[in-house]
């Protein structure tokens, strides 16, 4: 199983004094495709102003832009650890024992505008970057979008894909039958259903967290909709759509 989260625009500062090395993340074949994007990033961090504009910052946000231009010697973290924000906030990493950290290290991926996909467990810097930044020598969309659904298409068994449509966008998840895009909604008492924003960060991050916490086998949809109703968490059925995973609702 491998389960898909979104980055958050905000991140941990500090860590280890240890430099980012582009050899010691996973998912190896997006080496050249990060290597680009680093050096347009920190390339246009030189100028500040431009910096600013690519990533629509305020001017109270104007250490965003020396974070990116520190990225070559910055400390690193786990990137389970590095995010913050809402979803995170619910994971919670920090407190997971060993064997959950162990488990999320083989079995969770983040997707980052910056460094494609990265395991639970990669040493990454604090960077800003979004799936809409704008850097002047590349486009993000066309970047990432076949070398990372080259990488999902070649990895077996269930994926639990939790990203945003706009990361989707960056990276597709194969349209098989062990591959699951979960969407997050509310049902009010008429029955319609609607999707959440606050709350829909909130749910993924919990349900990861019971996943890293139970580590089910699970080699299906089937599956994760069993374990999932024992663990306490309503999974529907959704829409089915050409060429897309199959969707599942997350009842918030």
């Amino acid at each position: 199983m491998l389960v898909l989260l979104p980055p958050s625009e905000t991140k941990r500062d500090g860590g280890d004094p240890v430099a980012l090395s582009l050899d010691a993340l996973s998912f190896p074949s997006l080496r050249g495709p990060r290597a680009e994007v680093l050096r347009e990033t920190s390339g246009l961090a030189a100028d500040g102003d431009a910096m600013m504009k690519a990533l629509k910052l305020g001017p109270r946000q104007a250490a965003e832009v020396d974070r990116n231009r520190r990225l070559p010697t910055s400390p690193t973290m786990p990137a389970i650890d590095r995010y913050t924000g809402v979803l995170y906030d619910a994971l919670d990493a920090p407190s997971l024992d060993g064997a959950a950290r162990e488990y999320a290290a083989e079995h969770v991926a983040v997707h980052s505008a910056l460094f494609g996909l990265v395991g639970a467990g990669d040493p990454i810097p604090a960077y800003r970057l979004s799936h809409d930044s704008r850097l002047p020598g590349l486009r993000l969309k066309p970047h990432w979008r076949d070398p990372i659904s080259a990488v999902l298409a070649e990895r077996s068994g269930l994926i639990v894909d939790l990203r945003s449509e706009a990361y989707v966008e960056l990276g597709p998840a194969p349209a098989r039958s062990d591959s699951v895009f979960l969407r997050v909604v509310s049902i009010d008492d008429g029955g319609r259903r609607r999707a959440l924003n606050h709350f829909n960060k909130r749910s993924k991050g919990l349900l990861t967290r019971a996943l890293l916490e139970a580590r089910p086998t699970l080699e299906t949809p089937d599956d994760l909709m069993a374990w999932s109703a024992d663990a306490g968490f309503r999974l529907d059925l959704g829409a089915e759509r050409p060429s897309r995973p199959r969707e599942m609702e997350l009842v918030a």
